[in-house]
C-alpha cells in the first residue's frame, strides 16, 4: 500500500539536470579573472618587477588557500602553518641540489615533504581541537623556527639555502633562468593546485570535515572519527603549503629561516580572514590584497603596517566574513533591487571611504615625516612643506566631507528600505 502513495519516478532530460548558464557563469568567472590576473600582465609590461609581484601573489594564493582548508573547511584555526611551508621548500631545495629532479617536478617534491612533516606533526597537534589545536599549532611554529637557528647545517642558518634553478635537466629550450620563464612555471602550478584544491573541497571527504567543523558530536554519533577527518585535512593543507613554499623557492631561489617563521604563519592568516573562508575564491582576494600592501604599499612608506592593520581591521568590523562574503551580499542585493536604486547609496559610500581613507593617510604620512625623517612622506611632497595647521585643517575638511557622504549613503539606504518595504506591503494587500 506505501508503494500506492510514492510519487512516480518522472526520468529528467540532460537538459533538465544541466545547471543553469549562470550557474556555469558564476563557476568560471573566477577562474577566467584568476587566469587574466596572472596571464595579461606579463604581455602589457615587460619589467622584471612585475614579474616579482605576480610570483609573490601567486605564491601567496596558493598558501592562503592551503590555509583555508584548515580553517574555513575544517574550522582549525593554526599559528604554524609556516612551518609547513618552509620545511617543504627547504626539503625541495636540499633535493635539487642533491638529486638533480626536473625543476617543473620540484613542486610536488616539496608538497609530499611538507605531507610528510604534517603527517608527524599532525598527530600530535589533531589530538585536540578548538583552541587547544590552535596553542599546539603556535607551540609548533615555535619550535620549527627555533630548530631553524640550532640546526644551521640543514636549514642554512642566516644565509639560508639556495638553488640555482638553472642546474636542472631542461625542458625543451626552457632553462627557467629568465624571470618570464620562472614565472611561467609558478602561474601555471599555482593554477594547477588551485583547481586541485577546488575539485578537494567538492569531495565527501570535505563535506565531512564541514561535518566535523560544525557539528563533531554529531558527526561521531553518525558513524565518523572526527579526529581522523582533522589529520587528514592537516596532511592535505600540509602538501598544498610545501607547494607554496617552493614556488617561493623557485622566485628568490632562496628558502632562509624566514620562512618558517611566525610573520609568515600570522600573514597568511590575516590573508585568509581578509578574503573570507565561506567563498573558496576568499583567500584568493585576500592574497592578492595582502600583496599589494607588502610589495607595493611597502615600497612607498614605511606605514604600510600600519595601513594593513587598519584596513584589517575595517574588513573584521564591517564584514565578518570578508570581502568575498562582502562582494556576495552586496551582489545579491544589485540583483534583488537593481543598479539605479542601488546608485545612490553605493556612490556616497565610495566616496565617504575614499575620503576618509584620504584623511588617514594624510595623518599618518604626516607623522612619519616628522618622526622618521622627510624621506617617509615622500608620497605626498607638498606636504613636508606645508605648516602643521594648514595639514590639520585638510585633515579635518577630508574627514568631515567623508562624514556628509556617509550620511547621504545611510539616507539613501534608509529611503531604498522604505520603498522595499512599501512595495511588499502593496503585494500583500493585493
Amino acid at each position: 500500500m506505501r508503494d500506492l502513495f510514492k510519487p512516480a519516478a518522472v526520468p529528467l532530460s540532460r537538459a533538465a539536470l544541466a545547471p543553469p548558464p549562470r550557474a556555469w557563469w558564476r563557476v568560471l568567472a573566477p577562474w577566467l579573472a584568476l587566469m587574466l590576473l596572472l596571464g595579461a600582465p606579463p604581455f602589457v609590461w615587460r619589467q622584471s618587477w612585475l614579474l616579482a609581484y605576480l610570483a609573490q601573489t601567486a605564491t601567496m594564493i596558493v598558501f592562503a588557500l592551503s590555509y583555508n582548508l584548515l580553517l574555513g573547511e575544517a574550522g582549525l584555526l593554526s599559528f604554524g602553518h609556516a612551518a609547513y611551508s618552509g620545511l617543504g621548500g627547504l626539503i625541495a631545495a636540499h633535493v635539487f641540489n642533491h638529486v638533480g629532479v626536473p625543476l617543473v617536478l620540484l613542486p610536488l617534491i616539496g608538497g609530499a615533504g611538507a605531507a610528510a612533516c604534517g603527517a608527524l606533526l599532525g598527530f600530535i597537534s589533531t589530538r585536540r581541537a578548538g583552541t587547544a589545536f590552535a596553542m599546539i599549532t603556535l607551540g609548533i611554529g615555535e619550535l620549527v623556527a627555533a630548530a631553524a637557528w640550532t640546526l644551521p647545517e640543514w636549514f642554512g642558518g642566516e644565509a639560508g639555502i639556495a638553488i640555482d634553478r638553472t642546474s636542472g635537466p631542461l625542458l625543451a629550450h626552457w632553462t627557467f633562468g629568465p624571470a618570464r620563464e620562472a614565472y611561467a612555471l609558478i602561474a601555471l602550478w599555482c593554477v594547477l593546485a588551485s583547481a586541485a584544491m577546488f575539485a578537494l573541497s567538492r569531495t565527501p571527504f570535505m563535506r565531512l570535515a564541514n561535518a566535523v567543523r560544525d557539528n563533531p558530536a554529531r558527526a561521531a554519533a553518525i558513524g565518523c572519527y572526527p579526529r581522523r577527518i582533522r589529520y587528514g585535512v592537516v596532511v592535505l593543507s600540509a602538501f598544498f603549503a610545501g607547494v607554496a613554499g617552493t614556488l617561493a623557492l623557485i622566485n628568490v631561489e632562496l628558502v632562509s629561516t624566514e620562512s618558517v617563521g611566525m610573520v609568515r604563519s600570522g600573514s597568511v592568516l590575516i590573508a585568509t580572514v581578509i578574503g573570507g573562508t565561506s567563498a573558496f575564491f576568499g583567500p584568493v582576494i585576500g592574497a592578492i590584497m595582502l600583496t599589494f600592501f607588502s610589495v607595493a604599499v611597502a615600497s612607498v612608506t614605511r606605514a604600510w603596517l600600519f595601513y594593513l592593520g587598519l584596513f584589517f581591521i575595517a574588513v573584521v568590523v564591517a564584514s565578518p566574513d570578508g570581502l568575498a562574503g562582502f562582494v556576495q551580499r552586496h551582489t545579491a542585493r544589485v540583483a534583488r533591487y537593481g543598479v539605479h536604486q542601488c546608485r545612490a547609496v553605493y556612490v556616497c559610500g565610495a566616496g565617504a571611504i575614499l575620503l576618509w581613507s584620504a584623511a588617514v593617510v594624510l595623518a599618518v604620512q604626516w607623522a612619519y615625516a616628522a618622526q622618521f625623517g622627510a624621506d617617509e612622506g615622500a608620497a605626498v611632497p607638498w606636504l613636508i612643506l606645508s605648516p602643521p595647521w594648514r595639514l590639520g585643517v585638510a585633515v579635518l575638511l577630508l574627514a568631515a566631507s567623508g562624514t556628509l557622504a556617509a550620511f547621504h549613503a545611510a539616507r539613501a539606504q534608509t529611503r531604498l528600505t522604505a520603498r522595499t518595504r512599501a512595495q511588499a506591503h502593496a503585494g500583500d494587500t493585493r
